[in-house]
């Protein structure tokens, strides 16, 4: 068997937080993300979601190095991240690139687009100046901008366009994997169907592979092949997208996809609409045992205190992934 492009192994991430103590140490740490597992296959695109706070960011920005690992492995191809100085990480730049949520805040309002798309293509050093010139309009071509443009500043440019320009960067070093960190929910709606035809279409283009982060499971369901759930900082599910979608296993995802709505509106009726106890617990101070137990519509179908005081391990079965007392 192939090894896996990337391979994602317990990893977590604890923020200091409070007072600390006489010798300088934390009192509380917020588990933003707290043992999350999972492989991605090259040109495949998986999908991670859940609630606002439920660590998916940190998730994203812990495995491209920007925030340090406080635990686990990250492995590109065989090469573990999390142990890599900022020299050594280099080389893997290139190869895992990210779209960021806000496209107004993650362009430098300072430069112009042809500045912004060859400063990767410089840094890696890919191509003469001339050579560099030719790949920044053809880069815009590919997302759909007017390469006549080139001079103009993002404040020039609509949301739409400007997350264009994010799309265009990332794909300027030509690399295998984008982490796509929302890259949609800071948009209108009528141009985040645009943004998502244009990840399609290139990643069939690229041969890319995509760990996509969303709220919306339509957009979802349209873009990834596999699809993981995350609750407080953990994994609670992982199988292929239509698995997901027809068969739900844990009783968060049924709950998520309970609240998408329905087009039919016969069918709409007659759907049976989970709602969810109380608020998502603090990171601070997660729930002992499973951490979705105090929300869980099904938690009293498991025999004992096995919810409230064991945590369900990630247990893979066949195609399909999942960490939940009740199978």
């Amino acid at each position: 068997m192939t090894r896996p492009l990337l391979e994602v192994q317990n990893l977590t991430k604890h923020f200091p937080v409070g007072p600390r103590t006489f010798l300088g140490n934390a009192q509380q740490h917020l588990r933003a993300v707290d043992g999350v597992s999972f492989n991605i296959e090259r040109g495949v695109s998986l999908g991670l979601v859940g609630e606002s706070g439920c660590g998916k960011s940190t998730c994203a920005r812990t495995i491209v190095g920007l925030h340090p690992a406080t635990s686990g492995s990250v492995r590109y191809e065989g090469v573990e991240l999390t142990t890599l100085s900022r020299r050594g990480w280099l080389p893997y730049r290139r190869k895992i690139q990210m779209i960021f949520q806000d496209p107004y805040a993650s362009l430098d309002p300072r430069q112009t687009v042809a500045q912004i798309l060859d400063e990767p293509l410089a840094l890696f050093g890919l191509g003469r100046r001339r050579e560099r010139r030719l790949r920044v309009l053809a880069l815009l071509e590919a997302v759909g901008l007017n390469p006549r443009h080139v001079q103009r500043y993002p404040h020039e440019f609509s949301g739409g366009q400007r997350q264009r320009i994010g799309i265009a960067r990332a794909l300027a070093s030509e690399p295998d994997l984008i982490v796509c960190d929302e890259p949609v929910s800071a948009l209108d709606v009528s141009i985040q169907a645009q943004i998502v035809n244009l990840l399609a279409e290139l990643r069939e283009r690229f041969d890319l592979a995509y760990l996509f982060i969303a709220h919306d499971l339509a957009v979802v369901r349209h873009l990834c092949d596999r699809i993981a759930v995350m609750y407080l900082g953990r994994l609670v599910e992982e199988a292929p997208r239509e698995e997901i979608f027809k068969n739900p296993s844990h009783p968060y995802t049924k709950a998520l996809l309970s609240a998408v709505p329905y087009p039919d509106p016969e069918i709409e009726r007659t759907r049976e609409r989970i709602v969810l106890r109380g608020d998502v617990p603090s990171p601070l101070n997660p729930p002992s045992g499973c951490p979705f137990h105090p929300r869980c519509h099904q938690a009293h179908e498991v025999s004992g205190d096995r919810c409230s005081h064991q945590v369900p391990e990630l247990l893979q079965k066949g195609d399909r992934s999942l960490a939940c007392h009740l199978d």
